[in-house]
């Protein structure tokens, strides 16, 4: 048995050995054993007592490997012991708290969008916003694939995931299984990355820091229930063990298992299935539908595809303005980087560094990094490679906070709407770093960090059956 514990967490990791259709405790290899996943023989009975409950299979869907876990105290989480990638945690995801959450969070979402959020008043002209009115002078200044592209990200994709986690927790509070409860879940797992309420709450802050200066900003009611919804999804998020909603959804099918059978893992909701043989993608999911793939067809030509288009936007989208700012008849061309000089400037050095890490540095390391992975595994790299995997979860989870400057630029737009006195337009350079942001989180997204541990299994002999 093969443990991985820190003093804040403890997760039981057994490797899986099959034989005659049952899960039995398989040999921990060589080099785990030297990279110390085992506890100390006095650490092993209290990670005994603490497991309890069936164990189940679960795959880690950063380098493959099969576990099965037993049940976990609420407190702890279990990580892969090959990579050290979360799991699953012991969250006991009460509906009855999640379907209160979300509730309240549709309320305020609705109150949100109803009210101005930010207010302007320059020499006793004044200007409201809403949510909705940057986008909408984005798409009337002929920028309308930025503006499409921040109301859906920033309303449009929150309040499906908050309609969807309803429609699926409202019938499992009274006993019944939620209708298309499968889907419903897939749905909100694969809308989360694009949910940017939080970010769009940085570019909110910013642009009140850049016109604090200049005029007198009002705060509207919308920006407190703004908030509100943020904070409450965030909770949700925080209590909410996806793999307990799915087991309320839909109990895991049994699996038989025979020595020698490969296996594949569904990525949406946890299950591993027998794959048929010769099976390598295309099989449904026996418990969501969902369609398996033993890794992401044409993963790298994808991400260097994207890679490569990312990197040709990045250059308009530094040298071109992102906005011209009108005041008293002067227009003032302003990139992401004159920005930055431009706070620093006026002495607003935690404004300027924050800009300039999610415009400027974030993008650069994003595409080096997805170079650098991209490169080891072309290259059958075998070194690093929990570091690696690391660094990947690291890029796929920050790259999408470089949208905080579109969002500045969409309340900006809004609210510096004063004619003849003060105006401010978006330029060319939003639309190419949007598109840079973009195809940088789809290129992450394509990556399948399992290729780096199938160089590394390529190397060794292992059990098939370790890994999916």
């Amino acid at each position: 048995m093969g443990f991985h514990r820190s003093p804040s967490r403890c997760s039981e990791v057994i490797d899986v050995a099959v034989n005659n259709d049952s899960i039995s405790r398989g040999p921990v290899d060589q080099q785990s054993q030297n990279e110390g996943f085992r506890l100390r023989a006095k650490d092993m009975k209290t990670a005994r007592m603490e497991s309890t409950g069936p164990r189940r299979l679960i795959a880690c869907h950063e380098c493959g490997s099969v576990h099965a876990i037993a049940g976990l105290p609420v407190d702890r989480v279990a990580h892969c012991r090959t990579c050290d990638s979360p799991l699953t945690s012991g969250k006991r995801s009460e509906p009855e708290s999640l379907l209160a959450i979300y509730l309240a969070a549709a309320v305020l979402v609705v109150v949100a969008h109803s009210f101005p959020i930010m207010g302007l008043d320059i020499q006793g002209k004044t200007q409201t916003a809403t949510l909705v009115t940057g986008p909408a002078m984005l798409i009337q200044q002929g920028m309308w694939p930025l503006g499409l592209l921040v109301v859906i990200v920033v309303s449009v994709i929150p309040s499906l995931r908050i309609l969807s986690n309803i429609l699926i927790l409202g019938p499992i509070t009274i006993g019944r299984r939620p209708w298309a409860g499968a889907w419903l879940m897939r749905l909100g797992g694969s809308l989360k990355p694009w949910s940017m309420m939080e970010i769009m709450l940085l570019g909110l802050i910013v642009a009140y820091v850049k016109l604090i200066d200049l005029a007198s900003v009002q705060l509207g009611l919308s920006l407190y229930a703004f908030v509100g919804v943020i904070l409450l999804l965030l909770l949700a998020d925080l209590i909410t063990e996806p793999a307990v909603i799915w087991d309320k959804i839909r109990a895991r099918p049994p699996l038989s298992l025979a020595a020698g059978q490969p296996l594949l893992a569904c990525h949406a909701c946890g299950q591993v299935d027998v794959a048929p043989a010769g099976a390598q993608h295309g099989v449904a999911c026996s418990r969501c539908g969902a369609s398996l793939h033993r890794r992401k067809p044409n993963s790298l030509a994808r991400t260097w595809a994207l890679l490569l288009a990312a990197t040709i936007f990045y250059i308009p989208a530094n040298l071109l303005p992102v906005m011209t700012v009108t005041y008293l008849g002067n227009s003032e061309p302003d990139t992401i980087l004159s920005g930055v000089k431009s706070l620093l400037a006026a002495g607003m050095f935690p404004v300027a560094l924050l800009v300039f890490f999610a415009s400027i540095l974030v993008p650069v390391l994003k595409l080096c990094g997805l170079v650098w992975l991209l490169l080891s595994v072309q290259f059958k790299s075998r070194q690093r490679l929990r570091q690696r995997t690391k660094i990947y979860r690291i890029i796929e989870g920050v790259g999408r906070w470089s949208m905080v400057d579109i969002f500045m630029i969409s309340i900006l737009v809004a609210l510096v709407e004063l004619g003849a006195l003060a105006r401010i337009d978006p330029g060319p350079g939003a639309l190419a770093f949007a598109a840079v942001v973009i195809l940088t989180m789809l290129g992450s997204a394509s990556f399948d960090p399992k290729l780096m541990w199938d160089v590394e299994e390529d190397g060794r002999e292992r059990t098939r059956n370790w890994r999916v």
